[in-house]
């Protein structure tokens, strides 16, 4: 019977180059979310409350959705949690295309999107973080 010694180092998952281009996007991803979309709709500026008047379901919608993109954007920049953090948030750009197209006549319907293929991009460059070893 032969024994197989499992190594403790993590395996590289991607290229340095990839690494860092995924950190760049993970950044500037972070950066959006915490500072331009969250941020808004924390302190109610009238560009977010428009938006969510024309929804009709209240303040609340909008502190939530600030919430999690604020929780997003921290997410982003936690190693461990970053592809969690990119699902999570493709989870809330695909509730806004939802709303885009049932409340808002499909204005700006192309930004959930694109924003989600970015995140998609991330979670998919981080995936490995998502499995948890086997112990045997």
């Amino acid at each position: 019977m032969t024994s197989t010694a499992l190594s403790t180092a993590p395996a590289s998952v991607v290229s340095r180059r990839a690494d860092r281009a995924l950190w760049g996007l993970q950044i500037l991803l972070a950066l959006f979310y915490g500072v331009a979309s969250a941020a808004p709709k924390l302190v109610a500026h009238s560009s977010a409350t428009v938006t969510f008047d024309a929804i009709g379901w209240g303040d609340w919608l909008m502190y939530l959705t600030s919430v999690l993109e604020l929780a997003g954007a921290v997410g982003l920049l936690v190693p461990r949690l970053a592809a969690l953090a990119a699902l999570g948030l493709v989870g809330v750009m695909l509730g806004g295309e939802v709303f885009t197209w049932a409340f808002l006549d499909g204005v700006n319907w192309a930004t959930p999107l694109i924003a989600a293929a970015f995140l998609g991009a991330v979670a998919y460059g981080r995936r490995h973080t998502l499995t948890v070893p086997h112990r045997r």
